[in-house]
C-alpha cells in the first residue's frame, strides 16, 4: 500500500513541469510550505499536534487542483503506557476552487507514527490517512487552512482523528 501512495506521489511531483490549466492569477497553484496545529484523538487519548507541510498543487482543470504533499508532524497525546512521537504523511491531494479565495480539498495518502512506550523503546505503525478541509487565500501568497484527518492504523490498532488549523506560504 505505501509503496503505491509513494509511486503516485512521485509521479505527480515528475509532472509538475507540465503547463497548468489553471487562469493566470490562480492563487491555489504551485509549490506551498506551511505549519499545522490542533486537536488530536487516538485511542481515547487527547493532545495538541503540530507539524510542517510541504506540497506542490497543479492545476490540471479550471477550477480543480492536484498534487503531492508531504507532512512531519508530533503531538502531545499521551498514555499511561506510550507516548505518541514522530509522524511522517505523504499524500496526493486534490482541491477544488470554490470561489476565488477559497479551496476546497480532499486528501489520502500513506502515514508511518512511532509511539515510544514509557518503559522504553519504540515502535511503529502505518497506516492511511484521509481527510479534507479549506484553504483561504489571504493574500496571492499567504494562505490559511482548517482540515479534518482521520488516520487508520495497521494491525487492527484502531484510529486517530485530528482537527487542524494551519499558515502558509505559497512560493
Amino acid at each position: 500500500m505505501k509503496y503505491i501512495v509513494l509511486s503516485a506521489a512521485a509521479a505527480l511531483a515528475a509532472s509538475a513541469s507540465v503547463p497548468a490549466f489553471a487562469q493566470d492569477g490562480e492563487p491555489f497553484t504551485g509549490p506551498r510550505a506551511g505549519i499545522t496545529m490542533g486537536f488530536d484523538k487516538i485511542q481515547g487519548d487527547e493532545g495538541f499536534s503540530y507539524g510542517v507541510n510541504a506540497g506542490y498543487d497543479i492545476g490540471v482543470a479550471p477550477r480543480i487542483t492536484i498534487g503531492p504533499e508531504v507532512t512531519l508532524g508530533d503531538a502531545t497525546t499521551d498514555s499511561a503506557t506510550t507516548d505518541v512521537s514522530r509522524d511522517l504523511t505523504a499524500s496526493v491531494r486534490a482541491g477544488y476552487v470554490v470561489t476565488p479565495k477559497v479551496l476546497a480539498f480532499a486528501k489520502v495518502g500513506y502515514t508511518n507514527t512511532r509511539f515510544e512506550p514509557v518503559a522504553g523503546g519504540n515502535y511503529s505503525l502505518e497506516g492511511v490517512r484521509y481527510g479534507g478541509g479549506l484553504e483561504y487565500a489571504v493574500t496571492p501568497k499567504t494562505y490559511i487552512s482548517a482540515e479534518y484527518q482521520r488516520t487508520e492504523y495497521e494491525s487492527n490498532f484502531g484510529g486517530r482523528d485530528a482537527g487542524v488549523v494551519g499558515i502558509g506560504y505559497r512560493f
